[in-house]
């Protein structure tokens, strides 16, 4: 066996009530004015967030919005600028996290992440930006969270409709490292306990919200997921959800969640020993099929037309996903993509 890793510099906290140590931390990092981020949606933790550590809030930003719009970053900029803070806090989802690592990708601002979804992200040095249709990604450690605040607690409250898909957003990144070309074994055991602690929690997150042994599973699932692909890769399934988020503005989780399992149905010829993995560590025999059964239990959306997708967009998504090569396991076609796709739009089961 030869392989190489490096870990990332993560700093966790984790267990119920965790957000209490907010302020401590910020103090032992001498951290003394940070503009607070949240959705419109999530205020009310924003407003929690600055009410903890009082004087150490210089502001509240709560316009972050899905797939990072430059226009969003520019106006979180001018504010940051305006207060002189030192630091930014993240309150919320992906959307919030990662408008807190564009900050820090352009503004070299610390940012310290407290997810209350499945996001995963905060884990990953991975950022992304949109603009005029078009997402980009990119990796600079710089991104990567000062610290990350993990509170079961504060998931409670999230509902059913985002528990689920988020969920299988933070697993997909777990599940395309388990189906590398040439996976990293640390990062395939980070990854399939990550997809373990997922397939076993989501269902009862999704049926019993307050249950909180769930809740802590899955949070922990979306941390060990959201570590494999910080230290791991991405591949075709990440370019096409970005190429559908920020082409055609579909909801991000969602578009994880329905596209992934069809996406290791891509793959699964190509990397059998991986794939079979995946289906071990969801406790079923077929990895592409137990991701679908899997979404229609935690999940009312499960074609690309609940996320608002015409037939005829789907050329278009295809042209896009595929104008510049993409690294993955199996050889990426305009008509394989195009038939991932079409399978996709109607809801069908995977299959190659």
């Amino acid at each position: 066996m030869e392989f190489e890793f490096a870990a990332l510099p993560w700093q966790i906290i984790f267990g119920a009530g965790a957000l209490n140590r907010l302020p401590a931390e910020m103090d032992s990092r001498g951290l003394a004015r940070a503009l607070v981020l949240s959705t419109p949606e999530q205020r009310h933790h924003g407003d929690a967030v600055a009410d903890l550590i009082g004087e150490r809030c210089a502001g509240i930003f709560d316009q972050a919005v899905m797939h990072v719009p430059i226009a969003t970053v520019s106006a979180a900029q001018a504010l940051a600028k305006s207060l002189n803070v030192d630091c930014t806090v993240s309150i919320g989802g992906g959307s919030t996290t990662g408008l807190g690592k564009a900050l820090a990708l352009k503004s070299d601002l610390p940012n310290i992440a407290i997810p209350t979804t499945y996001a995963g992200s905060e884990m990953t040095n991975v950022w992304g930006l949109t603009e005029e249709g078009r997402k980009t990604t990119g990796r600079d450690n710089k991104v990567l969270p000062t610290f990350v605040i993990y509170d079961p607690e504060l998931t409670l409250d999230l509902p059913a409709f985002i528990s689920g898909p988020s969920g299988i957003n933070a697993m997909a990144q777990a599940v395309i490292n388990a189906t590398a070309a040439s996976p990293n074994p640390i990062i395939s055991a980070l990854a399939l306990d990550g997809i373990r602690a997922l397939a076993a929690s989501l269902p009862t997150v999704v049926r019993e919200s307050h249950d909180i042994e769930a809740r802590t599973q899955a949070l922990y699932g979306a941390c060990l997921c959201g570590a494999a692909l910080g230290a791991g890769i991405t591949s075709l399934h990440h370019r096409l959800c970005h190429t559908l988020g920020g082409s055609f503005n579909t909801s991000h989780a969602d578009t994880h969640a329905i596209l992934l399992g069809y996406s290791v149905a891509y793959n699964s010829a190509a990397v059998p020993v991986g794939t079979q993995r995946v289906a071990e560590a969801l406790g079923v025999t077929d990895a592409a099929n137990g991701i679908y059964d899997l979404l229609h239990q935690v999940s009312e959306k499960t074609n690309l037309q609940h996320l608002g997708l015409a037939a005829t967009d789907l050329d278009k998504a295809a042209d896009i996903a595929t104008e510049t090569p993409c690294s993955n396991a199996a050889e990426v076609t305009r008509d394989g993509v195009r038939e991932l796709f079409e399978q996709a739009y109607h809801g069908h089961r995977p299959h190659v």
